[in-house]
């Protein structure tokens, strides 16, 4: 089932405004948690965590940035 381009860009803004943030709450929690790693390591925790918050999304995310099809304006 194909969502219609109004429904991503508002389920967009919905991930973009209470997920994204919530998902860095999540994320700074658990590396508190951790003893503290070397400067690098934290480093490249932090980078694959900011790209792995998307790949779910990106069906999401995919087109928004353009003008609305034609068959739904």
């Amino acid at each position: 089932m194909a969502l219609r381009y109004k429904t991503r860009r508002r389920l967009a803004l919905v991930i973009l405004l209470l997920g994204l943030p919530a998902y860095i709450i999540v994320a700074v929690t658990i590396m508190t948690w951790l003893d503290r790693p070397s400067l690098l390591v934290e480093l490249l925790v932090y980078l694959v965590l900011g790209v792995l918050w998307a790949i779910p999304f990106r069906f999401v995310f995919r087109g928004i940035g353009q003008p609305p099809p034609e068959d739904e304006r």
